[in-house]
């Protein structure tokens, strides 16, 4: 156990670093200060006692009633479900029209994440368009730098909004045919904060109504603001039951962990998702559920509250606190404790870190190994997704082909698969997930989807 020795004469205490020195408690002592944090975080009460909580809706209806936002609603077209967040309030999750905001993370070190979500969507049928003009969302650089400013994440935050909101319009459909649906966990913890930021303060929705003017990004002169912030992992839980019809591979066997993501659940937690049918209604719902559906063992560990260790600063400016944190506090004491076969997750960061860090282990001689992966990459593997073509596993560096043995997927036949599908590529002679026309939003060239029989 460490603790801060606070800042030195002319110290500027970060937060991490060497203001940091070894407690020296022996194990019992060391067992007994966090004990109490083992008594809570297996209930809601570390995150429903916090005070002043609010639902910004209410701020949001009235400022729509003054006229001085336009609302993005999800309406009955996009045949939304109800879940309930943590106070029990309602959350619509559209299920249809979406509109997909990518995740710069998924899209450069995991690229089967969202080819697996996509998959899925197309086995269901699900009508959605996969936006060309589209901007990262910049948390990382907030987050992990500290030199954005809270204008430049809502102009980010309403700029891509709007052209969910728009996107249509190539295809000649109306305003707000589509609602966007985030990839990635920072993105989507960090609009909420933001659409909150927004809700509270007439001075930002001021600033950053003058930048989206100039941007041409406000509708009737008004900010456009979004009913829900959802995220993917919303999305596969509530369409958790029509995924498993698909399941074409028994995974009752796999011993599963979950790791929950900071972002998704810790902030703005009131509108995190619960069901009291996954564990009690005592964690985040989100991935657990899933994996509950699909029949696979969900085992219980000691640290699955705890963050991955990527903290964003931290992966900057101490990565090694970082790595350890992820062998150490996380992948070892799933497999020490939970024997597990898999780690399932539902952000970028988290993904990346558990999956990619594992090296370090064997590095120093402590080697651990545990396949990680995005709780929709599972999903879409034992429902019959290819291993390499769809869910990439030959992205990751933990080694998956241990968990297809389990599942009972030749691994080794399917690679040859792969290598000639390369060559088909190469040949000229590519694959497309989708027709390619989703990707198309605006301009002359854009060719209307045949509608469907």
């Amino acid at each position: 156990m460490t603790i801060p020795h606070g800042p030195q004469p002319g110290e500027r205490f970060t937060g991490h670093g060497p203001e940091w020195r070894d407690a020296n408690l022996s194990p019992q002592d060391a067992r007994t200060a966090t004990a109490w944090v083992e008594l809570k975080i297996d209930k809601r009460s570390m995150l429903t006692t916090k005070q002043h909580v609010e639902d910004v809706r209410d701020i949001m209806w009235q400022l729509e009633r003054d006229g001085e936002i336009v609302v993005h609603r999800v309406t009955d077209a996009h045949e939304p479900m109800i879940a309930k967040t943590l106070y029990g309030w309602d959350k619509k999750v559209p299920t249809r029209r979406l509109w997909h905001h990518k995740s710069c993370g998924q899209c450069g070190n995991i690229p089967g994440y969202p080819t697996s979500l996509l998959w899925l969507m197309n086995r269901l049928d699900i009508e959605y368009i996969d936006e060309t003009d589209q901007t990262s969302c910049t948390a990382w650089n907030y987050h992990g730098s500290g030199i954005g400013n809270i204008e430049s994440l809502a102009a980010v935050f309403l700029r891509n909004f709007h052209q969910a909101y728009v996107a249509g319009k190539a295809q000649g459909l109306p305003d707000g045919y589509y609602f966007p649906l985030v990839h990635c966990g920072t993105s989507f913890g960090n609009y909420k904060e933001v659409r909150s930021y927004l809700l509270h303060s007439a001075t930002l929705r001021e600033k950053v109504r003058k930048i989206l003017a100039k941007l041409g990004r406000l509708v009737d002169g008004k900010l456009l603001i979004p009913e829900e912030v959802v995220h993917y992992s919303e999305w596969v839980h509530m369409m958790r039951e029509r995924i498993k019809t698909l399941q074409e591979i028994d995974c009752s066997g796999i011993r599963a962990t979950i790791h929950p993501a900071c972002h998704v659940y810790k902030m703005v937690p009131q509108d995190a998702i619960y069901d009291d049918t996954v564990m009690d209604g005592n964690r985040v719902a989100v991935s657990t559920g899933l994996m509950q559906t699909l029949g696979a063992q969900v085992m219980d560990y000691s640290t699955w509250y705890d963050c991955c260790g990527f903290g964003f600063r931290h992966i900057i400016s101490e990565r090694e606190f970082t790595r350890s944190f992820a062998i150490d506090r996380k992948i070892r004491v799933a497999l020490d404790e939970a024997q597990a076969d898999v780690m399932i997750g539902h952000d970028t960061g988290c993904i990346t870190t558990l999956d990619k860090n594992q090296w370090i282990g064997k590095a120093g001689g402590k080697p651990v190994d545990l396949p990680v992966l995005a709780d929709c990459q599972f999903a879409a593997l034992v429902c019959g997704a290819h291993p390499y073509k769809i869910v990439q596993s030959h992205w990751h560096a933990s080694s998956t082909e241990t968990l297809m043995e389990k599942l009972g997927i030749d691994w080794q036949a399917k690679k040859a698969e792969f290598v000639g599908y390369l060559d088909e590529v190469k040949a000229g002679r590519p694959d497309n997930l989708y027709d390619p026309r989703r990707r198309i939003t605006s301009g002359p060239g854009y060719i209307p989807i045949a509608t469907r029989p």
